[in-house]
């Protein structure tokens, strides 16, 4: 079985910093992509940023210049890092990823999520 658990969360002011982070854990056979996604209240869960095995990323345009994921693939271990966050970034942040596990094949895990809430 595969666990995604992600920490980090929290509540923050207006233009301050938070860094999430989520770690695979259990009958991993090889982890390829991981990534982070968000749902705030009442929205589709939207793509936030991702990340290759190799290091190639993709962000949302939303968060451009401002988030940073990376990763160690010695910890199975996914970082984003958000800095000048504003009300527009609150949601329930997601992380997951592309993955073979030894008892079910490829397949894409999710963790549970970790809220976000950036209020003054």
């Amino acid at each position: 079985q595969v666990q995604l658990v992600e920490s980090g969360g929290g509540l923050v002011q207006p233009g301050g910093s938070l860094r999430l982070s989520c770690t695979a854990s259990g009958s991993i056979f090889s982890l390829y992509a991981m990534g982070w996604y968000r749902q705030a209240p009442e929205k589709q869960r939207e793509l936030v940023a991702a990340i290759t095995r190799g290091g190639s990323t993709n962000y949302a345009d939303s968060v451009k210049g401002r988030f940073t994921i990376s990763r160690d693939n010695a910890k199975n271990t996914v970082y984003l890092q958000m800095n000048s966050l504003n009300s527009e970034d609150t949601a329930v942040y997601y992380c997951n990823a592309d993955l073979i596990s030894r008892d079910s094949g490829y397949g894409v895990h999710w963790g549970q999520g970790t809220q976000v809430t950036v209020s003054s």
